[in-house]
């Protein structure tokens, strides 16, 4: 496995600048093509999937935007406007992301994440996106990828200015082509070429994680999205619910499991409470019905992102409600 750098801090934080020149440039092919039955791929740093073409509120224009405008959006929401994505969105996508194209209505496409588990759809988590946010540009098979492992990181100008241009998040895989410095060079899935700080992303062979299977690094890299707001179906570095904190992480490190708590408690391999070992999930429920996931971290803590309106953080395990735990190493 080729390495470039692993870095375990929260990368550029704050608002994205207004649109440039670049981003408009990155985006004004995506979805020019997309057709049911054929595969397709996330053209914006992150991609919510809605209930239905009509699911989205006017507060979340800037989610469906191209270049999707993240920070605006999760800024502009109020505490009740969380609450009420509950039963609208379900999932997200990141940029360069697989999708297969179910079904197209108007400007919306109806989409499954193959990497992304659910017993809602054998061929993936649906869910619907604008069809502005995606590509039907097949992307060249790369030697190597670079995968973001900092909670957030700027694709920036290939050329000596190095200016930012969009902000992407944790988990984001793209194709590798040099290293030039403390920047590495990536394609996007529209062909652009960017940079992006070498210190953000590990360079590895397609098919290998990012870091290293072990329930260490699992534990590690949950603790480096402390104080992330959570999100109804967040799954990126800009805000996460409690199975899309697990879910992303155990991607990174190669493993696909089930996107949503209650699949994911139904998978792997149980385990005793008394043999829990880090990195494994455990499971809460109420009424008999699996409703939060968290991730032990050893002596007696947890990683978890709680509820709307709290962040993710680590606290000592609690029994209440405890439904039992998996181990998926």
């Amino acid at each position: 496995m080729l390495v470039t750098a692993i870095c375990v801090l929260t990368a550029c934080a704050g608002s994205a600048p207004p649109a440039t020149v670049p981003q408009v440039a990155d985006a004004v092919a995506a979805g020019s093509a997309v057709a049911p039955g054929r595969p397709a791929w996330i053209a914006v740093s992150v991609a919510t999937l809605w209930r239905s073409p009509t699911s989205a509120r006017p507060v979340d224009r800037p989610a469906l935007a191209r270049p999707a405008r993240i920070r605006d959006w999760l800024s502009a929401m109020t505490l009740d406007q969380q609450l009420d994505l509950n039963g609208r969105a379900d999932t997200q996508a990141l940029l360069g992301e697989r999708v297969l194209v179910l079904r197209v209505r108007d400007h919306w496409a109806k989409v499954a994440v193959p990497d992304q588990p659910s017993p809602m759809n054998r061929r993936g988590y649906p869910g619907w996106v604008p069809v502005r946010q995606l590509t039907e540009r097949r992307p060249a098979t790369p030697r190597h990828v670079a995968t973001v492992t900092a909670r957030t990181a700027w694709l920036r100008t290939d050329d000596a200015a190095a200016r930012r241009v969009v902000e992407i998040s944790f988990g984001t895989t793209l194709p590798y082509l040099a290293t030039g410095g403390s920047l590495v060079r990536v394609r996007t899935p529209l062909g652009a070429v960017r940079r992006v700080r070498a210190s953000a992303v590990v360079v590895h062979e397609p098919g290998t994680p990012a870091l290293p299977r072990t329930g260490r690094s699992l534990v590690r890299a949950a603790k480096t999205f402390t104080g992330l707001p959570y999100l109804w179906a967040g799954v990126s570095g800009f805000g996460v619910d409690c199975s899309g904190l697990t879910w992303l992480d155990y991607h990174v490190h190669g493993m696909v499991i089930p996107r949503d708590a209650a699949p994911q408690a139904a998978h792997g391999r149980a385990v005793l409470f008394a043999h829990l070992r880090r990195g494994d999930l455990m499971f809460y429920a109420s009424n008999g019905m699996v409703h939060h996931v968290t991730m032990y971290a050893g002596r007696h803590q947890m990683v978890q992102a709680p509820h709307t309106g709290a962040s993710v953080e680590t606290v000592p395990v609690t029994l209440a409600g405890y439904a039992g735990a998996r181990h998926y190493l």
